[in-house]
């Protein structure tokens, strides 16, 4: 170890140089802000949208159609689905933990059962709706649908 090769030990020295401490620093002054205008004084935070004092472009475009918050969104899950679900698991009855468990819907989703496919099996199904061919497919063969 020589004089020409001493260096601090790791961590031991900040890497970032601080601003606003002075001439000597090197960052002293006006501390990287530039001269005058907006963005040197204290206290500045862009806004989102902001555009210099121009009207912004969400306030000049024109809103247009309707978005309802009572909307109830639902998990669509077909009969081919339930009907693969229900040899894969090799059981008859299908209701919100059983689609859990097989991750086709999540704990906060509504299960909606849809008309798709073709059902073989007597299943007995639960779900929070069905439309009318999927309730139909599946009370032919004799299965039954509540709803929860």
């Amino acid at each position: 170890m020589n004089l020409n090769n001493l260096q601090p030990a790791e961590g031991s020295t900040k890497t970032c140089k601080r601003i606003g401490r002075g001439q000597g620093s090197g960052r002293g002054g006006t501390s990287t802000r530039g001269h005058k205008g907006q963005k040197s004084r204290s206290g500045y935070s862009k806004k989102i949208g902001f555009e210099g004092g121009q009207m912004p472009l969400q306030r000049v475009v024109p809103k247009s159609g309707f978005k309802n918050i009572n909307r109830v969104e639902y998990k669509g899950i077909n009969l081919e689905e339930l009907q693969q679900l229900s040899e894969k698991r090799n059981t008859t009855v299908i209701d919100k933990e059983f689609l859990i468990s097989a991750g086709v819907a999540s704990k906060r989703d509504r299960i909606k059962i849809l008309g798709g496919g073709i059902l073989s099996a007597k299943l007995e199904v639960k779900a929070h709706a069905f439309t009318k061919s999927a309730k139909e497919a599946i009370e032919k063969l004799q299965g039954t649908t509540e709803i929860l």
